[in-house]
């Protein structure tokens, strides 16, 4: 099966049986024309759909090196800096059709699973045949072009405990069964992301692991289908409430649901085992590999993306009611396009720097990278932030397109226009300023960036204690040491490694 299309993606979303705990419901089946999924999964067949433009084609698929068929460059192993850019390419159509907003689509995981397959030497540290599970399911995936999700993080009972120690020990999923056939599974993990309209479930290492023999239970990689026996997601309220484009722009279109992930005694065949035990690999699992390279290339696109759509949308509130002439209008204006850049040089920066990994993989380079993921998730919650101190109190007294249509039509025309808009055109503007900065759908990714790549502190003391700092120490210290200026040169960091 080549790249699929929507119609594909919606077939067989409607031929799973996921069981799905939501608004008091239990699903088993209907995905599709549930009121909470049916709108965010039109928008994931439409994407799905641009695999196929005839204008698009060359820049969204490639021949499968296996079956010939055309299949999505994000399954691309990049052996060049030019494939690289290409990658980023494809992930930066899907990031600009969501305006950033949807943080799992395809690419980002499939980008997890390329890096993963390649780096069999270091699955075989544990076993040989998990190196082989690997390579088989990313070949799988990326002949059916199947919707993956993953699972990362515990539950939150007792973060100052570990997890054998949490309620028992039977909090956070676990292993309770193994044989030569497979594992069994049981207990819940955070964060499944689209986990109800995925075809997939990755459950991989998440917290750091401590390395002793209670930790071995937690210590695992497998995949399984989203449909699996025993497997249940339990979600989160919907914010798409049903409501026109028109009032809820965003979240009638990208509305991706959160959910818990609880594993009922579920049975997974050793063939979708990666690993099993050996903390001290999954400590390493994303890094050893370069998944998470990968993984944060794709992430730096969409944020590319989502810093796009920001400074379009603070550059239509700001003409449209005649405010961008002041200063301290200008100031938030230039603040975001600073950032728009910021994001743009780190990208390239990456890419420039990259080069090939232990395993003949072209990464991008990962200090670049890392940067950019610490900073990003900060610097998201300013946008926000900017759009309501410049909607000010035009953002609290909106009409819906019901009054903009109906009898108070010819209050909103006479009294609701703007600067360069009519009434209902600044109507309409201003709903979508109120659903990026105000609404449930703008507060959930406010928190969705704040934490994409987990705690900001222990991000941010892994970054220090992982950046090498040594040559900007020893060239204060030799200046220190000297009567004048250095005039031997030092090397380039970025140039030796």
């Amino acid at each position: 099966m080549p790249a699929r299309t929507g119609r594909d993606y919606i077939e067989r979303l409607s031929a799973s049986g996921a069981t799905v705990q939501i608004h008091g419901e239990t699903l088993t089946g209907g995905i599709p024309e549930h009121p909470a999924f049916r709108r965010v999964v039109e928008t994931y067949a439409r994407l799905y759909d641009l695999q196929h433009e005839p204008e698009l084609r060359e820049l969204m698929t490639y021949r499968s090196p296996s079956s010939g068929e055309r299949v999505g460059i994000s399954f691309m192993v990049p052996r060049t800096v030019e494939e690289l850019v290409k990658r980023r390419e494809m992930m930066s159509v899907w990031a600009r059709a969501s305006n950033g907003m949807l943080g799992r689509t395809g690419d980002y995981l499939n980008s997890c699973l390329m890096a993963l397959s390649e780096a069999g030497p270091w699955f075989e540290q544990a076993d040989a045949a998990f190196a082989e599970n690997v390579r088989r399911y990313y070949e799988m995936v990326r002949e059916h072009d199947l919707l993956l999700t993953h699972t990362l993080v515990p539950p939150q009972s007792n973060r100052s405990a570990p997890p054998s120690e949490q309620l028992g020990g039977e909090v956070m999923a676990r292993i309770v069964a193994e044989d030569d056939n497979g594992i069994v599974v049981r207990g819940a993990r955070l964060l499944a992301t689209i986990g109800p309209t995925a075809d997939e479930l990755l459950v991989f290492p998440s917290t750091v692991l401590r390395g002793r023999p209670e930790d071995a239970p937690y210590s695992y990689a497998f995949a399984v289908s989203c449909d699996t026996p025993g497997l249940r997601f339990l979600c989160r309220e919907s914010a798409d409430h049903g409501r026109s484009h028109f009032d809820h722009p965003l979240a009638s279109r990208f509305e991706e649901m959160d959910a818990i992930v609880v594993f009922d005694d579920v049975r997974v065949p050793f063939e979708r085992c990666f690993m099993l035990g050996h903390p001290e690999l999954c400590n390493g699992f994303y890094t050893e590999t370069s998944a998470a390279h990968h993984m944060t290339h794709q992430v730096t696109a969409r944020t590319t993306a989502k810093t796009e759509f920001m400074l379009g949308l603070i550059t239509l509130l700001t003409e449209a009611i005649g405010i961008e002439q002041f200063g301290h209008v200008q100031e938030n204006v230039a603040e975001v396009i600073v950032a728009l850049e910021g994001i743009r040089a780190f990208v390239r920066a990456a890419e420039a720097d990259a080069a090939p990994n232990r395993y003949g993989v072209m990464t991008p380079r990962w200090e670049s990278l890392n940067a950019a993921r610490n900073w990003y998730p900060k610097l998201y919650q300013r946008f926000p932030e900017i759009l309501r101190k410049l909607g000010a109190a035009g953002l609290m007294a909106l009409p819906t397109e019901a009054d903009v249509t109906g009898p108070a039509h010819l209050d909103v025309e006479r009294y609701l226009q703007s600067a360069t808009l009519s009434g209902p055109e600044r109507v309409r503007l201003f709903r979508l300023v109120w659903d990026t900065c105000i609404s449930a759908f703008a507060g959930r990714q406010a928190l969705y960036e704040y934490y994409f790549f987990g705690d900001p502190v222990r991000m941010a003391a892994a970054l220090v204690g992982s950046y090498d700092r040594a040559p900007y120490r020893e060239r204060v210290r030799a200046f220190l040491a000297s009567d004048g200026p250095i005039a031997e040169p030092v090397a380039d960091p970025i140039a030796a490694g």
